[in-house]
């Protein structure tokens, strides 16, 4: 089955009742709806559960002073199947009378707060406020799989009030898993008054145990109890009914419960759920804060095909399951220091009041996919301790071989050296280096380039100069039903959210992939679109971040893939040309001859590989790329500019003359990194213009965004399904491409056409699931999509780093001197070698290579 199939459209709405998932990034996630429901279980990678665990809820239960007023509620809307059957033990016994029509739920990730209004009790206030570690440039608490839901509960009444709040939560990963038995409860009291329920859950199907935790935390004021264990059927030992009952009678359940140790394991059928109360009493016109925690803890992540890692918390937790439990106990004791961490963060934007409402919580409420996009983030050092047998299971693919091509290459065109092992060896016990990361279109990867004298693991990180620099190894998929980790066409577009946040992240992911350009993967597989695609955007990380370690360690794969591409310049103009299929991002929409797109892109390749060979002392290739695109631009410009815009390619199909939005991404990442304009203002302006005269205001009057093709006659391309639709990331950079064209206004009435469709009111209820694209008519494609992070792209553009903002004032292009007859180009720079030193990972043997 193919990890991606674009052709099946959706035609039915979401479901629109996502919110804010739980947790920090890469250690499984947990979303939870806005009425309350906890749903969209991720624990396992590549295994989305989306249906909601009806068990897990908050309940609250009142009584007042003469007894006359009491209350008993779950917190949330009493709407769910199976509500209401005569005799029921399960949870439709519970009393479900939360209308919830007049209460709101507010969202700015990685933080929501939802407000009961007089309901159940019309004189107590009610808030529930929940917060999760995502920290920018904190690599520590960021990963760490938990959350905390704070009750504030104001008695606006005359009596004082006794309430009691209730956590419940099944022993399941969501489906039907807690039904395959075996499960265990367990209590704890913990310190600092943490105490709840461990709840250990066995997996299906081989994969790793995970352990739940829910905590409450006790103060002077606020009593905690627990029910280990409780069943949802007429059988169990006690029911949820009989578990209800206790509830609305005393408030609270037996201290002596915290001593009953682990419960019986569950039998196959049967569900095992666990309970924590929290009770104190609330003053006549009083407060009282309560607060609650949930954790899960799963140390080993295990890949479909085999391989297993430690998660990056484990680096600082451990690899027991019953980490759970310190986790919970340092969410209760650490949220206060989060959530100042995070006002630090959000406040700026939040109070610039240059910035649109609108886009102000779009912007964070679209980081949302870091922690539900099944992002996958693990220690470094467990991945290097299983690269050799991961290795093996990665190559047991029927009749077919992985091949290991070294390859040394001089600058001269052809002259590669290659020598292949096959699956059943690698000699001399040099290992593949095969990469976690995919890019779609890839169906021939450059030759293998390998430095015997490289001492590294080919796993081991390349950059970690200190402990400190060492952030393990990330991983996030295109799309929650495109089952393809950090798809790098994708990856170009929505890594402005890890470079501006996650800096050191960023650079790990292009670590990565500049080892997957030197590796070859000989195996035979079935691409719905073939296609060719090489590495494009490294540039704006080195000159963003200024890490010239970086440079080093990525600087043969920028130099290979650019040498690899030249070859698809059939008639030597310095430019790139399509071969007549969909070869690019846009898979399904067919190209002819130059592109606008990809030629655009590639103008702002060979301009970033001159400036970054300049930096790193490859004056030769410096010079090789120079002349290439002052050749390759004139080229392009007198093939595709038409007097207001580039047309779509240089073929002579009926939609060879289309806009496309997307035909100054080059730009875009050519100013992003500070480099010289591509062309000249005049050209880039009126670009902008007819994209926004056309593909966003002449679609609903520009309420849905840019859609991708547009013809001239302004009609929407319907060539193919890609050219009719918008797509949300894609609008997001074309935005940011105007606002560094210095047009603001017409950026943000752009990406306005987003948030419009996407996540107003009067949109179609994409909020926490924004797809990759949608049509004219409301059809969806692809939810909870990696590419709407490049919203951040904006933001980027609106605070340039440092680095970029004190570029020298003499560009490096100018820098770089053509010299007479400099055609080729060694990597045995003097240059080079001088920066080499300074990488202590890599030492000399990059640049140590016979050419």
């Amino acid at each position: 089955k193919a990890p991606i199939d674009p052709f099946t459209r959706e035609s039915c709405k979401p479901s629109a009742s996502q919110g804010v998932p739980l947790g920090g990034m890469g250690s499984g996630s947990i979303s939870r709806g806005f009425r309350g429901e906890f749903r969209q279980w991720q624990i396992i990678p590549g295994i989305c559960e989306a249906s909601p665990v009806m068990a897990n809820q908050f309940s609250i239960f009142i009584s007042r002073d003469g007894g006359n007023k009491n209350f008993a509620s779950v917190l949330a809307p009493g709407q769910h199947e199976g509500l209401g059957k005569a005799g029921d033990q399960g949870i439709s016994s519970w009393g479900w009378n939360l209308s919830g029509q007049h209460s709101t739920y507010h969202a700015l990730f990685p933080r929501a707060w939802t407000i009961y209004d007089g309901e159940p009790d019309p004189e107590l206030k009610i808030s529930c406020r929940q917060i999760s570690p995502f920290i920018p440039h904190n690599y520590r608490e960021s990963s760490l799989p938990t959350a905390v839901f704070v009750y504030t509960l104001v008695n606006t009444g005359r009596e004082r009030a006794k309430v009691s709040l209730l956590f419940t939560w099944a022993n399941s990963i969501g489906g039907i898993s807690q039904l395959s038995g075996d499960h265990v409860n367990e209590p704890f009291i913990g310190e600092d008054g943490v105490s709840g329920v461990l709840l250990h859950h066995k997996t299906a199907k081989g994969n790793p145990p995970v352990t739940f935790a829910i905590a409450a935390c006790e103060t002077q004021n606020v009593s905690v109890t627990v029910l280990p264990c409780f069943g949802l059927s007429e059988g169990s030992r006690v029911t949820a009914k009989d578990m209800w009952g206790r509830m609305v009678k005393d408030g609270q359940f037996d201290r002596e419960n915290f001593n009953s140790g682990r419960s019986i394991p569950s039998s196959p059928g049967e569900t095992a759920c666990a309970a924590v109360s929290a009770s104190a009493w609330v003053e006549p016109h009083g407060k009282c804060t309560v607060a609650f925690a949930l954790a899960w803890s799963s140390p080993k992540v295990k890949f479909l095909k085999g391989s297993s890692y430690h998660r990056r918390y484990t680096k600082f937790y451990g690899t027991s399951e019953r980490a759970a439990q310190d986790l919970v106990h340092d969410a209760l004791t650490n949220y206060k220091r989060w959530e100042e961490d995070i006002e630090i963060w959000q406040n700026p934007i939040l109070n610039d009041p240059r910035l649109p409402e609108w886009y102000k919580f779009t912007l964070f409420n679209e980081l949302y996919f870091l922690v539900a996009g099944g992002t996958v983030w693990i220690d470094s050092e467990s991945s290097t301790s299983n690269m050799r047998n991961d290795q093996h299971q990665l190559v047991e693919v029927e009749n077919t071989d992985v091949i290991v091509t070294d390859a040394k290459v001089d600058g001269r065109q052809d002259a590669v050296i290659e020598h292949t092992t096959d699956s059943s060896g690698v000699e001399d016990e040099d290992e593949a280096v095969i990469a976690n990361c995919s890019s779609k279109n890839e169906s021939v990867v450059p030759p293998t380039k390998r430095y015997s004298n490289c001492s590294l693991h080919p796993f081991k990180m390349l950059d970690p100069q200190n402990e400190n620099d060492d952030v393990g190894r990330f991983l996030y998929l295109e799309g929650v039903e495109y089952i393809m980790w950090c798809t790098y066409d994708v990856h170009f577009y929505a890594s402005f959210a890890l470079l501006e946040l996650f800096p050191k992240i960023e650079l790990n992911i292009q670590r990565d992939f500049a080892k997957a350009v030197l590796s070859e993967d000989g195996r035979k597989v079935k691409f719905l679109a073939e296609g060719n695609c090489g590495i494009r955007k490294v540039y704006r990380d080195f000159a963003a971040t200024g890490d010239m370690s970086f440079g080093v360690d990525v600087w043969p794969a920028v130099r290979t893939a650019m040498e690899y591409m030249e070859q698809f310049d059939k008639d030597n103009d310095g430019l790139i040309e399509n071969d007549g299929f969909p070869d690019q991002t846009y898979d399904a929409w067919t190209v002819h001859g130059v592109s606008a797109y990809c030629g655009c892109l590639w103008l702002s390749a060979l301009q970033a590989a001159a400036a970054m060979a300049f930096e790193l002392g490859d004056r030769s290739f410096a010079e090789k790329c120079k002349r290439n695109f002052l050749r390759a631009k004139q080229s392009f410009e007198e093939k595709l500019w038409n007097g207001s815009y580039f047309n779509y390619d240089s073929g002579s199909s009926s939609n060879s003359k289309s806009i496309q939005a997307d035909q100054l991404a080059g730009q875009w990442y050519t100013a992003s990194s500070g480099l010289p304009s591509l062309f000249d203002d005049f050209k880039i302006k009126s670009a902008l213009m007819k994209i926004y005269d056309y593909n966003v205001m002449k679609v609903k009057g520009g309420r849905m965004g840019a859609v991708n093709g547009m013809h001239p006659n302004g009609k929407v391309d319907e060539s193919c399904m890609q050219s009719r639709e918008i797509w949300s990331g894609v609008t997001y950079g074309v935005a940011a491409t105007m606002i560094l064209a210095g047009m603001e206004e017409e950026a943000f009435t752009t990406a306005e056409g987003i948030f419009i469709a996407g996540w107003s009111e009067e949109g179609y209820g994409y909020w926490f699931q924004t797809p990759e694209g949608w049509t004219i008519d409301g059809h969806f494609r692809s939810l909870i999509y990696m590419r709407p992070l490049s919203i951040w792209g904006m933001q980027y553009a609106l605070s340039l780093p440092k680095a970029i903002l004190e570029a020298p004032k003499i560009n490096v292009m100018d820098r770089i001197d053509i010299s007479p007859g400099s055609g080729k180009s060694s990597h045995n720079e003097t240059g080079v070698r001088k920066i080499a030193k300074k990488a202590s990972c890599l030492g000399n043997s990059v640049f140590h290579c016979a050419c």
